[in-house]
């Protein structure tokens, strides 16, 4: 079985040295080992020397018993510490240490440099997302110089101490292990009733320590009052020496005349009694929900003849039984050593369950610098051996660099290190001179484009009026000459009418993309996007032209013009196919930067009579598509002309910047109706026939509006009526694309070095390569 690590409590008392070793086995404390060893004087008194007598006590413990590797913790009086209760208000529990550090400063009179001073959520509070509630904190301090001074002679008898704790704290422990455990178990904490409390009085040699507890929560208070104070009272009315007045407190039922040593401590018992009462009763108004179910009694001074009786008689309250430890064994409990004082190991039981991890305060008063100091002494050996390694490391490697350099001393390699040094000066000066050559050469091929480049400049802009004019629609069908509306209504032709072209440059193309200009080019990109995936899945389109036999497709509004079903015939909405994928198509699209002209289309068309392609539609399906997709035949000099794509050209990025409604109302006046009107002029006119001259004459069976009236063909025919206006609904609009001009030259060049890409192993022909002029 593995060994168990021990652990040791020791109570430094006014009278005597308590200890007491626990380990855990099987869940249970166990106690291996005790000792009780009692000064040859008092602490206080008057010609004792405390730290000699303590310094002997310890001496005397380590002779009979061995603390190497165990854990130590020892107890400071209460009056010599500082313990507080507050409750935070429900916080964050992350915010209770801010909350602490405050209170700390607020609570303890004392700098906080000159404290050692540790804080704890006690239990019985809640937390509720985060948020603690009905929390209590206790916060215990001890100026630093009063625990150095305890720890001093621990430090001479070289006992390494890892545990500080107050005494009545450490009562608390104890009581709520040993004595309550049994009450609290599976039961919750409920601030509004709270379990009932028992008043603990741990009577010592100058002092009592007062704990009021209900497991949960924990009040003490130090008592000046202790078993001293009743051998002072003997000596004092009986004319006694200390040592004679010791031995008759001890031993009062054999005295003489027990009345009158018990009428003589009268006094002490009077001013425990008021102390109590007063403790208990301040604690009941500051907790006025705690019930008080009885008190405990510790301390080699309850062996006083009469003392609990009067005690629980006076006090009102009664004494509760104490006369083992419930949740301690191990065979030093039966010895009549461990009896005789059993109610004096309180504390040290306390301490042992702190450092077994079994206690409910786990508060620790070691000065910090302390467990520093022992972490680094810890940590020396380790270090001291990684040196070591270092070091036997960097040994082995020297010898292994002292081997090797013996084989590369200087005056073995010093010829070869010459023959090197005229290689690479060699080398450098080859470099200086191909650096000479590539500086000629980057000159000679830049005064090459400049040459080059002055006569392709000359030809960009007429390369993009004929991209432009390339990619307006043209209907095969239109030859030359007079279309009659009636037989080709304008809602039928394709054809986009340009008002103008403007231009303008930017120094940096990223200026014109502003936000709206980005969305109106997705808008239009989604739309090709989705005609491109129909062209390459054989899909149906959106036709640009109308059927060959002139039929109107289906859907589409009659021949002449007149407004679709549904529509009023007042000017409606041109922009019918918004593009539902923009937010994702600008996710393909890379914006162009650098230098570049801004090229501005403003035109119209007529082309408005069937509602999937009027409008801003026709124009994507046309003149966007064609800007976007299309290709240019050029003239190369000494060449065929070739194909462009508009990309290469420099040209992308179409965009609708204005987009009106269409005007179903508009019309287009017939010239033929004005050459009627004409031939029936007025007085005088040409044509005019005799006895129709004057104001308002007019030919026969003429109309005042609507159409004019042609005199018939053959003898008998009806007279042919001119419309004087064609129906022709109009789409205004606003194109925008960008152009960065590049030259010939270049776009051969870049077409020459894909073709070599892409076939790698081909020759080529010098009868096939285009010469650049």
């Amino acid at each position: 079985m593995a060994k168990v690590n021990a652990v040791w409590g020791l109570d430094i008392g006014h009278s005597a040295l308590k200890a007491m070793r626990c380990v855990m086995k099987d869940g249970e404390v166990v106690v291996d080992a005790f000792d009780f060893i009692e000064y040859p004087k008092i602490l206080s008194q008057p010609e004792a020397d405390p730290d000699e007598l303590i310094q002997d006590a310890l001496e005397q413990f380590l002779s009979r018993n061995s603390v190497r590797g165990d854990k130590v913790a020892i107890s400071v009086p209460g009056q010599s510490g500082l313990a507080k209760f507050f409750k935070p208000p429900p916080v964050d529990a992350k915010k209770i240490p801010d909350i602490v550090k405050y209170e700390a400063r607020q609570q303890i009179p004392f700098d906080l440099q000159d404290v050692i001073w540790d804080y704890q959520r006690m239990a019985g509070g809640q937390e509720v997302d985060g948020f603690a509630l009905d929390t209590e904190v206790g916060l215990f301090a001890m100026k630093r110089e009063q625990v150095h001074k305890w720890l001093r002679p621990f430090q001479k008898a070289r006992i390494e101490v890892d545990i500080v704790q107050l005494s009545p704290l450490s009562i608390y422990n104890f009581i709520t292990y040993d004595q309550l455990a049994e009450g609290m178990e599976g039961q919750e904490f409920d601030p509004d009733s709270p379990p009932e409390s028992v008043v603990v009085l741990s009577m010592g040699t100058d002092s009592t320590d007062l704990v009021v507890t209900n497991g949960y929560r924990v009040w003490q208070r130090s008592i000046p009052l202790g078993g001293n104070h009743f051998t002072k009272q003997l000596t004092k009315d009986l004319k006694l020496t200390f040592a004679k007045a010791e031995h008759l407190k001890r031993n009062a039922r054999e005295a003489e005349d027990p009345k009158t040593l018990f009428q003589a401590m009268r006094p002490v018992f009077n001013d425990l009694v008021t102390e109590v009462q007063r403790s208990v009763t301040f604690f009941q108004q500051i907790d006025r929900k705690a019930k008080i179910r009885g008190i405990i009694v510790l301390g080699n001074t309850t062996k006083l003849p009469g003392l609990k009786q009067y005690l629980g008689k006076n006090l009102g309250y009664d004494v509760l039984p104490f006369e083992k430890f419930k949740r301690l064994s191990g065979e030093p409990i039966s010895t009549p050593s461990f009896k005789d004082n059993s109610m004096s190991f309180g504390v040290c039981y306390g301490l042992c369950l702190q450092a077994l991890e079994e206690s409910s305060l786990t508060t620790n008063l070691v000065p910090r610098e302390i467990l520093t100091e022992r972490l680094i002494r810890s940590k020396k050996p380790w270090t001291v051996a990684g040196v070591a390694l270092l070091l036997l490391a960097f040994l082995f490697n020297y010898f292994f660099i002292e081997n090797v350099h013996k084989d590369t001393r200087q005056d073995v390699w010093e010829s070869s290190l010459n023959k090197a040094k005229q290689v690479e000066q060699t080398v450098s000066t080859n470099k200086s001179t191909d650096g000479q050559k590539v500086s000629q050469l980057e000159f000679v091929k830049t005064l090459g484009e400049q040459v080059a480049g002055n006569r392709d400049r000359r030809l960009t802009w007429l390369e993009l009026l004929k991209a432009v004019n390339e990619s307006l629609p043209h209907n095969p069908e239109f030859g030359p000459g007079h279309r009659y509306p009636n037989d080709y209504p304008y809602t039928k032709r394709p054809e986009l009418y340009v008002d103008y072209v403007e231009s303008k440059y930017f120094d940096d193309l990223s200026t014109y993309f502003t936000d709206e200009v980005k969305k109106k080019y997705l808008e239009g990109y989604g739309a090709i996007k989705e005609r491109e995936k129909a062209l390459a899945e054989n899909q149906p389109v959106p036709p640009v032209t109308p059927p060959a036999d002139g039929q109107p497709v289906d859907g589409a509004p009659p021949a002449d013009g007149s407004a679709p079903d549904g529509t009023t015939g007042e000017a409606v909405a041109a922009d019918g196919t918004a593009d539902a994928n923009a937010a994702a198509a600008e996710a393909e699209v890379t914006w162009p930067t650098g230098p570049g002209w801004v090229i501005e289309l403003k035109g119209h068309h007529y082309f408005n009579g069937d509602p999937r392609t009027w409008g801003a539609t026709h124009v994507r399906n046309t003149l966007l598509w064609n800007l976007e997709k299309g290709t240019v035949a050029l003239p190369v000099p000494g060449s065929e002309p070739v194909e462009f794509t508009m990309k290469e050209m420099g040209i992308g990025f179409p965009l609708i910047a204005v987009s009106s409604e269409i005007d179903q109302k508009h019309t287009i006046k017939n010239p033929e109706a004005e050459q009627s009107a004409q031939m029936a002029g007025g007085p005088g006119g040409f044509g005019m026939p005799p006895g129709a001259q004057g104001p308002g004459a007019q030919l026969p069976g003429a109309r005042l509006s609507g159409s004019a009236t042609l005199p018939g063909g053959a003898a008998g025919d009806p007279p042919k009526e001119v419309p004087l206006s064609f129906k022709a609904p109009k789409y205004d609009f606003v194109v925008q694309f960008c152009w960065q001009e590049t030259l010939l030259t270049k776009r051969l060049d870049e077409r020459k070095k894909l073709e070599e890409e892409q076939n790698p192993t081909t020759e080529a022909n010098p009868d096939d390569v285009v010469m650049n002029p």
